[in-house]
């Protein structure tokens, strides 16, 4: 059996009007539990006993939970810890691990996308149909107070995704802002990224400072991030998390780079052979604020039951979609059938037969 046992978080990237975000697996191994004592030789005069069986060991935590499992990652525009903090669900990305909790399928939803939201008591929404966005924001809301709740927006966001998917639980979730992204990595050293396409910054000089803003637009040298095996640091990754604009295909080949980004931290996580448990704490725990995880389980519980899920087992998904309109506005996103065709399949699990045969939806 392998090592690796692996939880996971979100690590999300954000800034001005542009938004991005990526889900992630942290990688942790444990060593073997040491050695019981051996028991202490009996002394000659010693009258033999017949000693009643010793109790077996206590199952390790997480070790009950069974799969399949359906897990939310979501990126977040702003710090948790603002007061009034509206949240807004800007990256969207979820993880179905199979029945064996041995293999993964990661993909992404389009953060305009349309969708028709549940009424929410708590929050005092009636319901209607809006992008997936605003969920968080729409039910984080409590009347007669200007404090939100992220674990309610949360609860609308995942009502809202059953109805669209027809995926009727999701088990967990976890949600982090900007500043995760560039902490993750740059704790980690740095990750290793293919990068399958020229992406120019819209934000950074090429020394990772900002460019000059005015009003939307931006002046003077850009980052470039050329195709190939690339370095990343953690102010790096975010950066080319976060852009959009200049890509053949928009949003969507951001989401692509999006995955591509939770590969890459994985594989970093696992390559390090962080064997004390603890270390995954202590990484949570340097988020700080920036995360916020929504779950009946901790997440070590979940490191436990997906022990034997590498990078290598998730396979990423794309969703096809457009922009659609009315009267010449632009109202949001949709999928178009063949991604659709994707969730109908997941849901009723036949999902692995419909990517063979639509082999081209599997990321490359």
């Amino acid at each position: 059996m392998r090592n690796s046992k692996i939880t996971w978080s979100i690590v999300a990237g954000t800034g001005l009007a542009l938004v991005a975000g990526v889900g992630v697996a942290i990688a942790v191994n444990r060593g073997p539990a040491e050695p019981a004592a051996a028991p202490a030789a009996p002394s000659a005069s010693a009258v033999p006993t017949v000693s009643a069986p010793s109790a077996p060991p206590a199952p390790s935590p997480g070790a009950d939970i069974k799969g399949p499992l359906d897990l939310v990652l979501i990126g977040v525009d702003t710090r948790l810890s603002i007061p009034g903090y509206e949240p807004h669900a800007d990256t969207i990305m979820l993880l179905h691990v199979e029945a064996d909790l041995e293999s993964a399928y990661l993909y992404s939803l389009p953060r305009d996308l349309r969708v028709q939201m549940p009424a929410y008591k708590k929050s005092g929404f009636r319901g209607g149909k809006y992008k997936i966005t605003e969920a968080m924001s729409r039910g984080s809301r409590i009347p007669g107070s200007k404090k939100k709740s992220v674990e309610q927006g949360y609860e609308l966001l995942t009502k809202s995704l059953s109805a669209y998917t027809g995926i009727k639980t999701f088990h967990a979730g976890a949600i982090l802002n900007f500043r995760g992204l560039d902490k993750l990595v740059d704790k980690l050293g740095g990750i290793d990224v293919v990068v399958d396409q020229k992406v120019k910054s819209r934000h950074r000089r090429p020394d990772g400072t900002m460019r000059t803003q005015s009003g939307s637009d931006y002046s003077g040298p850009q980052a470039t991030y050329l195709p190939g095996n690339r370095h990343l640091i953690g102010w790096q990754a975010l950066d080319y998390a976060r852009q959009r604009y200049g890509l053949p295909n928009g949003d969507y080949d951001r989401q692509r780079h999006h995955r591509q980004l939770v590969e890459a931290i994985l594989t970093k996580a696992m390559a390090q052979g962080m064997e004390d448990p603890s270390k995954l704490g202590g990484l949570i725990n340097a988020l700080g604020e920036a995360l916020v995880y929504v779950g009946g389980r901790t997440p070590f519980e979940y490191a436990y039951a997906l022990r034997n899920l590498t990078a290598q087992d998730i396979t990423t998904v794309s969703l096809p979609g457009g922009g659609v309109g009315s009267g010449g506005g632009y109202l949001g996103e949709q999928l178009k059938a063949e991604g659709k065709g994707f969730l109908k399949a997941l849901s009723q699990g036949t999902h692995v037969a419909y990517l063979k045969a639509h082999p081209k939806l599997v990321d490359k």
